[in-house]
């Protein structure tokens, strides 16, 4: 186990952010990036492009662009924790992001949790107000491969229905 936690980077949002999408916490391969959904395998960006029919961002700069532009904001439940390399079965003494306060900050609605572990810790350490707004999506994750990118994309597509 190493203990790490989310300083290599925070939050991606502005003031006019309306969606949250949390990760878990940041793989071996995002913590290289200093990036999120950095392992290239991760379908995060290709389904978040196909939802909203747009070319895939490549550079961290593009996929800032992106998620402003259409004003999502991103970040993980976690922000720090014990973990073996990016298992999220591993995970064990956590701490959570302060997703009140980036609220605050923002037109956040509604919240989005990628994955079943992200949701299953959120559920846990976050307030009960919290998590009524909030719903789980299908990992984009390669372990997720009983889903294909066209099953994902049909099922992230009500992130759109919030804009």
């Amino acid at each position: 186990y190493q203990h790490l936690d989310h300083s290599a980077f925070g939050p991606v949002y502005d003031s006019e952010s309306k969606i949250l999408i949390l990760g878990s916490f940041p793989s071996v391969k995002s913590r290289e990036a200093a990036f999120y959904y950095g392992h290239p395998q991760n379908r995060f960006w290709k389904v978040l492009a196909a939802v909203y029919d747009a070319s895939v961002p490549e550079t961290k700069e593009e996929k800032i662009n992106f998620v402003l532009s259409r004003h999502i904001a991103l970040w993980d439940v976690i922000d720090s924790c014990d973990i073996i390399g990016s298992s999220d079965a591993s995970i064990r003494n956590v701490t959570v992001t302060d997703i009140a306060s980036l609220l605050g900050k923002t037109k956040i609605r509604r919240i989005f949790v990628n994955g079943a572990t992200g949701y299953r810790l959120f559920e846990k350490y976050q307030d009960r107000k919290l998590v009524e707004m909030t719903a789980q999506l299908p990992s984009t994750s390669p372990a997720n491969a009983a889903w294909s990118l066209a099953r994902l994309t049909e099922n992230w597509k009500r992130i759109r229905k919030v804009q």
